[in-house]
């Protein structure tokens, strides 16, 4: 039976383009955001990932009217940084289709992670919008007391994607690390490289893992203060398109 990712991505292996919402004031953000959104998905992504990364809530919410507005076949999905409820809110409203969130399992100490993954469950469950959820991520602490295999199984349960990632935004993932992380979740359950891929790492990572968000790569500058240049998407594409050529039955 395919995972929920798998019938939102039918191709498999997808590539989700993250915004970062750079810009001096709402209209430049509003506006660079459209176009790169449009660049990269001209260069072949497969969804693009709206996050308030330089931007606010009040950018974010203006990208996704513009894209309820004028791209309604783009599938969109969010990362409200620093607040998930709004997250959750903003997914309900705008009919977003996945929601990242950064930490998922082990940022929180045992006595306020009982709460926080009843909330969870309750928000996820008022939604038809999938979640993708960072387990040991990147600028997270660790705090839950437990192994690494023991965040990583929580986190399972908690999310219908995990996203792994290295130590910081545009820093590669340690093949070893995501290695590790399949190792906990088998073969059927979606595991997204959410870091640092280039053309020259997505094919071995994506031998490993089932989709990979990408935003610094993709840049002129490669950098996250950049501009999207879709040269560095279909770049990095063409690689991704080749695995699922060679993995295809």
């Amino acid at each position: 039976m395919p995972t929920k990712l798998e019938k939102l991505f039918p191709d498999g292996k997808p590539v989700l383009g993250m915004l970062h919402l750079g810009g001096q004031a709402p209209e430049e953000r509003l506006s660079r955001a459209l176009v790169e959104a449009r660049d990269m998905i001209a260069g072949g992504v497969d969804a693009v990932v709206v996050e308030n990364y330089f931007g606010d809530p009040d950018d974010v919410r203006r990208v996704l009217e513009a894209f309820e507005r004028d791209a309604p076949g783009v599938v969109v999905g969010l990362n409200l940084l620093r607040d998930f409820r709004l997250g959750f809110e903003l997914v309900k409203r705008f009919g977003v289709s996945f929601l990242q969130i950064d930490s998922v399992c082990g940022h929180l100490p045992p006595d306020e992670d009982a709460d926080y993954a009843s909330e969870l469950k309750e928000r996820r469950a008022a939604t038809d919008a999938l979640l993708f959820g960072g387990v040991r991520f990147k600028y997270q602490p660790v705090k839950s007391g437990r192994s690494e295999e023991e965040d990583i199984r929580l986190g399972m349960a908690r999310a219908d994607a995990l996203v792994v990632t290295g130590e910081a935004t545009g820093q590669g993932t340690d093949n070893a690390k995501v290695l590790r992380f399949r190792d906990v979740v088998g073969t059927d359950y979606p595991l997204i490289v959410g870091a640092g891929m280039t053309a020259a790492t997505a094919a071995d990572q994506m031998r490993i893992a089932d989709g990979a968000i990408v935003g610094s790569y993709f840049k002129d500058s490669y950098k996250d203060t950049g501009i999207v240049d879709v040269a560095h998407v279909r770049e990095l594409m063409e690689e991704v398109r080749k695995v699922r050529t060679e993995l295809k039955p």
